[in-house]
């Protein structure tokens, strides 16, 4: 029969090996993003302040990865300007040309991450660069909706998405034409999905000050 000591060693023997064992991926999510399941989307308002033009890109591409515990991540986007779609073949060729967008000068448009901040577990804010017509400027996400969810079966991969809003000055970016007609601001909103791996190592991460 054990002693009482015999079973009190075998407690604080097993709690230091779970202690020092390495960190479960649980609080980590990193999935690559599905360009067929991810659109970025923009309203830009005349000054009238009645009417909205509103239009989106199709083809984003990426990753996303995110640490809880660690409370760091890694969000890299990359955005194909020539998929604008606006719902008007005019108004997208207009849109795509050198007054704007200038599309055949510029194809790519990214964000990337350089701080995240968590709250209860969940990213909340997404402090990054946007670059746009070859400039860079800091651009602020605030995330409204995020979430990892398994499929019907156990085996079956996760999936995460998560939704974000920010809003930019286009003048800042070269965008200077028809700020007249047009408002200068540009509100974004960024929806990715993507299927997180079994297991999923978070490398290269940028930590929370």
């Amino acid at each position: 029969m054990l002693s009482l000591r015999s079973i009190w060693l075998t407690g604080v023997f097993a709690f230091a090996a779970l202690a020092s064992a390495p960190r479960t991926q649980a609080a980590v999510s990193e999935y690559t993003i599905d360009p067929a399941r991810t659109v970025v989307s923009f309203e830009v308002r005349n000054l009238a302040g009645i009417a909205s033009q509103r239009g989106k890109f199709n083809g984003a591409t990426g990753s996303v990865a995110l640490d809880a515990t660690e409370q760091s991540g890694r969000i890299d986007i990359v955005i194909d300007a020539r998929t604008l779609a606006a719902g008007n073949g005019a108004v997208e060729k207009f849109m795509r040309g050198e007054s704007l967008l200038d599309v055949e000068e510029y194809p790519e448009i990214t964000f990337r991450a350089v701080r995240v901040v968590f709250r209860d577990g969940e990213p909340q804010r997404i402090d990054g660069e946007l670059t746009l017509r070859g400039v860079t400027k800091a651009l602020t996400l605030t995330v409204t909706d995020y979430g990892c969810k398994r499929g019907r079966a156990d085996v079956d991969p996760q999936r995460c998405k998560m939704d974000a809003v920010a809003s930019f000055k286009r003048s800042e970016f070269g965008m200077t034409r028809y700020l007249t007609f047009t408002s200068d601001e540009v509100k974004l909103a960024i929806r990715t999905e993507g299927e997180m791996p079994v297991a999923a190592p978070l490398a290269a991460a940028t930590k929370r000050d």
